[in-house]
Order: C-alpha cells, then sequence, then structure tokens
C-alpha cells in the first residue's frame, strides 16, 4: 500500500463491523506487538477467530495476512526502542529452552535469505569488488562487527581495503573524502539503521563510487542509496540484533571473492603461514609440533 497502513486502518474504522473494529484497535494501539502474531494468535488475544482475522487483512487491501503482517513490520522496522524489543523478545521467546529457540530462529534467518537473496546481483557485487581501485567498508554499533569480520579477511586477499573507523560524522567523511568512482563502499546497517552509515552512503555515490550495501531488506533506507543491495534476514524485534544471516553472506562473500583470486591468495596465504609459524601466533598442536620437527 502506498500510504501508511495504520493511517488507513485508522481511515476505515467508522466502516468496520464490531470484530473487525476490535482487531483495528489492538493493532492501532499494539502494532509493534501484532507485527510478530500469527493470525490464530491475535484472533486470541484480541477474542476473535483467527477467520475473522484473515478477512480483516482483505478488508484492508491486503493479499491475506502475511502481507498485513509484512506492512505492520516494515512501519516498525526503524520505530521500536531496545525496551519494545525485549518485550517482544519475552513474548516470542519465554524463558524455556531459550537456545534451542535461537538457533531454530536463525537457521529460519538463513534459510529465507537463500531463498530471497538476488545471486545476480551477488555476483555483480564480487566483480565490483574485484575491480575496485581502493575498497572502503562501514559499519557501525552492532554492524561494526560485521564491518571488522569483512575487512580482516579482505585485507589477506588485497592491499586497498579501507574500515571507516569513527565515531563522528565529520570524521567519516574526512576518511571517504578521496573516494572516487574506481571505488567501492560496502557500508553495513540494519534495523534500526545507522544515519552515519547511510549519510556514508549518499556521499559515496554522489563521488561516483560504487555502493554494495549489505542490510535487510529492499525497503531500507540503504538499499535505497545502493547501486547493488545483498540482503540477508536480521531479527529487528530482538534487543539483540541477530546478525547469523547477514554474516553468512559475508562470508559467501569472501569466499567468491576469493575463489576469483584463487592464485594470488594461495602465494599470500603460503607467506603468512610462514610468518604466522616464525612468531608463534598461533598456538601448536601435538601433531603439528611433532610434524615440524
Amino acid at each position: 500500500m502506498n500510504i501508511d497502513l495504520l493511517t488507513h486502518i485508522e481511515s476505515r474504522l467508522p466502516e468496520f463491523s464490531k470484530a473487525q473494529k476490535v482487531i483495528a484497535h489492538y493493532i492501532l494501539e499494539h502494532y509493534e506487538k501484532a507485527a510478530f502474531m500469527t493470525a490464530s494468535r491475535l484472533g486470541a488475544t484480541v477474542g476473535v477467530s483467527e477467520s475473522t482475522v484473515v478477512r480483516f487483512a482483505s478488508e484492508v487491501g491486503c493479499d491475506g495476512y502475511p502481507q498485513l503482517q509484512k506492512g505492520l513490520q516494515e512501519i516498525i522496522r526503524n520505530r521500536l526502542t531496545s525496551v519494545q524489543r525485549m518485550e517482544i523478545t519475552s513474548d516470542q521467546i519465554g524463558r524455556n529452552n531459550v537456545i534451542s529457540k535461537v538457533l531454530s530462529m536463525d537457521i529460519e534467518r538463513i534459510k529465507h535469505t537463500m531463498e530471497e537473496l538476488d545471486t545476480h546481483s551477488f555476483d555483480q557485487a564480487v566483480q565490483k569488488i574485484i575491480h575496485a581501485r581502493r575498497i572502503y567498508i562501514i559499519g557501525v554499533r552492532s554492524a561494526a562487527s560485521l564491518a571488522g569480520f569483512l575487512q580482516f579477511y579482505f585485507n589477506h586477499i588485497f592491499d586497498n581495503v579501507h574500515l571507516i573507523n569513527t565515531t563522528s560524522t565529520s570524521e567519516m567523511f574526512e576518511q571517504l573524502f578521496r573516494i572516487t568512482d574506481e571505488d567501492v563502499l560496502i557500508p553495513i546497517s540494519f534495523p534500526r539503521y545507522s544515519q552515519r552509515t547511510i549519510k556514508a552512503a549518499r556521499y559515496a555515490r554522489t563521488r561516483g563510487a560504487d555502493v554494495i550495501a549489505i542490510t535487510d531488506c529492499a525497503a531500507s533506507p540503504l538499499a535505497d542509496v545502493a547501486n547493488i543491495s545483498l540482503l540477508a534476514r536480521s531479527d529487528m524485534s530482538s534487543f539483540v540484533d541477530s546478525l547469523v544471516a547477514p554474516l553468512s553472506v559475508l562470508n559467501a562473500l569472501v569466499v567468491a571473492v576469493g575463489l576469483e583470486k584463487q592464485d594470488e591468495i594461495s602465494q599470500t596465504y603460503a607467506e603468512l603461514e610462514h610468518i604466522w609459524d616464525e612468531y608463534n601466533v598461533y598456538e601448536k598442536t601435538e601433531d603439528e609440533s611433532a610434524h615440524a620437527r
């Protein structure tokens, strides 16, 4: 729908039946919870049948309940506070068998990411990265761990990688001001989206650079700026950001780039292994020590 779903529901209130009004009022007052409820759970919560909830979704112009749910999730994608996320996590997971539930949810996110990722965009991103003069990476707050992971492995492959480390917008632009149309910026951001990351992406585009966004959906403000987007499911409803699927996508990106530059990387790692061994970087097992002797 082109207008805010909540505004549309509110404008239709006088037309709804008694049961539909009950659903509408709950959604308007608790949209952050309704967005993650099944039709049956929403019905049970407000005291109507599941079929009534499904019909309500059609009544407000959605092609079924999943589209209504998705519409609500789009609205709250960048609005949820940490307190609201904590409440939703408690509702969704509870306190029993937490590890099994969280791991199962992460497995589902990877499955959805596999189904939805555009392989053409992925292949395009690989080629842009390989042929870039310089590769810039930015990710702040929880996404900083993803940016650091990507920079760590890209440093083994390229000698032109720059991780934007900054706590202020002015410093960020100081590190980016030399970016040109021969370069690539890889901004990483998930709900709640970082304004600094989005500003960096916009600046890079004005300079003609390719922007390869790592984000969660096509509605992300980062995807709107980028010319290539690699979408990975995160969990905006949890007070802890689930970065399992995004990390898996970055892992695939590193592997794909590495395979394209296999001969060079083999030589690099041969040299690195010698350095790691000489300077005792890694702890050796008994088998490795015996082999060295």
